[in-house]
């Protein structure tokens, strides 16, 4: 497959099936995740997997409460995986100060698109979220308080065989050349 047949498609897949995910392919998915590059080569990421059933649940249930509506398909994912922000070094931290940039969460968000591009690759559908009750996910999982947990990712097979049409800008849309216009 091309990579812009891989890319087209992925997509944020919310209705999965009720079918366990192997473990090699989580794994792979995990590596892709860990060949992303990185500012400084630091890789600030700790992905935590949940495949746990009534773990899963419980997760789902304490993240989204109050938002359940909008990310109710939580509640029936086979997997959810977290993306833990891990410690900068001092020159990547005094980096992102100079040039007001957060490195790190730029390395987290590529990081993570890896993982995707890799699950649709492996026949999985996946969906990256960000608005979820961090405080919650952290006490259930234990996550250390001074660790920040930036995105979640559901994982699992896609209940829909048929890959929805994409809705984007065209390529004129978003392209300028030599200069912005």
């Amino acid at each position: 497959m091309s990579f812009l047949d891989l890319a087209n498609q992925r997509y944020s897949v919310r209705n999965y099936k009720d079918t366990p995910v192997p473990q090699e392919k989580i794994r792979r998915c995990i590596e892709a995740a860990g060949l992303a590059p990185s500012a400084c080569n630091l890789q600030p990421w700790k992905f935590v997997v949940v495949d746990d059933a009534g773990l899963v649940k419980e997760l789902a249930k304490a993240a989204f409460e109050g938002l359940v509506g909008l990310n109710h398909f939580a509640l029936k994912v086979p997997v959810l995986v977290l993306v833990v922000s891990e410690r900068q070094k001092v020159f990547a931290k005094f980096g992102g100060i100079v040039k007001r940039k957060n490195f790190s969460l730029m390395d987290i968000a590529i990081a993570a698109e890896h993982f995707c591009l890799q699950a649709a690759e492996e026949g999985l559908g996946t969906c990256i979220l960000g608005w979820f009750n961090e405080k919650k996910v952290k006490k259930i999982l234990s996550i250390p308080r001074l660790k920040r947990v930036e995105l979640m990712i559901s994982l699992g097979f896609p209940a829909d065989e048929e890959i929805p049409r994409k809705n984007r800008k065209s390529i004129d849309e978003i392209l300028s050349h030599n200069k912005y216009k």
